[in-house]
């Protein structure tokens, strides 16, 4: 048994000075005590490690590449077009290169987990490759290669726009029937199966990309795992779906396959008053990308009202334009604050902002990835995240005053190591295989961007 000693560890029940933690074999808490002088030492602060829940790991390599101004006005829309020509180039070798990099990142930024929504399925002419799941294959392997925690969520993807429209040449890459989604779900999922708390669902990827009777039938058809779906990210499928269906994208979602503990909506940024109370009111949850919205334009979603009214949500990187946990929750009170003109909104009065922000992520991402139990407590993994106590923004800081040096003042540079399930696979702030990945990495975007 693995015993590992923990100078100071944020517990469910709080924070606690030197504590003992034996795991199990498989990597998962088997007991919390206090400390006896025993185990592998932890330097440093420890929390547990928060989930990604919304990753699409391919864009990482195109961070920086859509910043130039077009002639018209820029907008999603306009990024998307970009996003389209640059995965034209993408080659499995390529796809498995930039996700093992930006999954060693997410561990360097405090993420132990990530939900990969994964739509990229064919080759550059939109041909199926040999093996249907070769891509999802590829994300597999990236996961195992950095040992990030992994729920792989294929994404199916059948149309261009809402109530069916053609899908685009751009879109050939993503698009699958009913029966090829299958086929690419059932080997991802055996694939999955070998890794350490893997996990799969599903990913209808928007209502502009699945009607609601497919909708119906991908639940139906999947009944187990998390389901996640892109939701009133934009004005104007907002309007299309009006002007289609008679309703509002979430309200849609509600009809079609109802708001259930599977269900992770992904944005939501326009969804209407009504949608929102319909939402906090159910046992799904909602994934907000905080940098990623700010990046394309998308708009702020309320998330102080919508938390006031019982709304539960985590976070994800989305596009991966930057990695980094803490910043993601940074950027989405800051956003608040922008829109409101007030401070800590996402808090509740005596209450830490950054101690409310990190334990509301940290549960609905587990739930929303399907990771089970969650925390430095017994029968969860041991996913630890430790703080340098004696970073410039940490230092002479206790407890939630540390905490919020972390989230608003310090970011990633404050992580000084981090574990999966026990596995140290972050060391003095650098992945422990990040020379190799890193060259692989820049070998790859060298061919790409040439």
């Amino acid at each position: 048994m693995t015993v590992l000693c923990l100078e100071r560890a944020l517990l469910p029940e709080g924070w606690a000075e030197r504590v003992t933690l034996r795991l199990d074999p498989d990597g998962r808490i088997a007991a919390v005590e206090p400390a006896k002088g025993e185990g592998e030492p932890v330097r440093g602060v420890v929390v547990p490690g928060l989930a990604n829940l919304h990753s699409h790991a391919f864009q990482r390599a195109m961070a920086g590449l859509a910043e130039v101004a077009g002639p018209g006005e820029d907008s999603f829309w306009s990024w998307r077009e970009v996003m389209y020509r640059f995965l034209a180039r993408l080659e499995p070798e390529d796809v498995e290169a930039i996700a093992t990099f930006a999954y060693a990142e997410m561990l360097e930024a405090g993420f132990t987990a990530v939900g990969e929504f994964h739509y990229l399925h064919h080759d550059p002419e939109g041909r199926p490759y040999a093996e249907p799941a070769e891509l999802a294959l590829r994300h597999v392997e990236a996961a195992r290669a950095s040992g990030i925690g992994l729920t792989l969520l294929p994404s199916f993807y059948a149309h261009g726009d809402v109530g069916g429209a053609p899908a685009s040449p751009g879109q050939r890459r993503f698009l699958c029937d009913l029966d090829r989604f299958g086929r690419i779900h059932e080997a991802a999922a055996r694939a999955v199966g070998t890794l350490p708390g893997g996990r799969i669902g599903i990913a209808p990827h928007s209502i502009r990309a699945v009607t609601p009777e497919e909708l119906r039938r991908l639940v139906a058809l999947f009944p187990e795992g998390p389901v996640h779906v892109h939701a009133s990210e934009q004005p104007r499928e907002v309007e299309a779906c009006r002007a289609v269906h008679g309703t509002t994208p979430i309200a849609l979602l509600a009809e079609t396959i109802g708001l259930s503990a599977r269900l992770c909506v992904i944005h939501g940024t326009h969804a209407t008053e009504a949608e929102r109370a319909m939402l906090a009111a159910s046992p799904a949850v909602l994934g907000l990308c905080p940098i990623t919205e700010a990046s394309l334009g998308d708009g702020i979603f309320p998330a102080a009202a919508f938390r006031r009214a019982g709304g539960r949500f985590g976070v994800g990187t989305d596009s991966n334009v930057e990695i980094d946990a803490a910043a993601e929750l940074r950027q989405l009170e800051y956003a608040q604050r922008l829109a409101l003109g007030r401070r800590n909104c996402l808090a509740v009065p005596g209450r830490s902002t950054g101690r409310v922000l990190f334990e509301a992520a940290l549960e609905v991402g587990a739930r929303a990835l399907d990771r089970g139990l969650v925390g430095l407590r017994p029968g969860a993994p041991a996913d630890l995240v430790a703080l340098d106590p004696d970073h410039p923004d940490l230092f002479g800081r206790a407890d939630d005053r540390l905490l919020d040096g972390w989230i608003f003042c310090a970011g990633k540079a404050a992580v000084r190591e981090v574990r999966v399930g026990g596995r140290r696979m972050v060391e003095a702030g650098r992945h422990v295989a990040r020379d190799a990945m890193l060259a692989r990495y820049r070998a790859t975007l060298a061919r790409l961007l040439s």
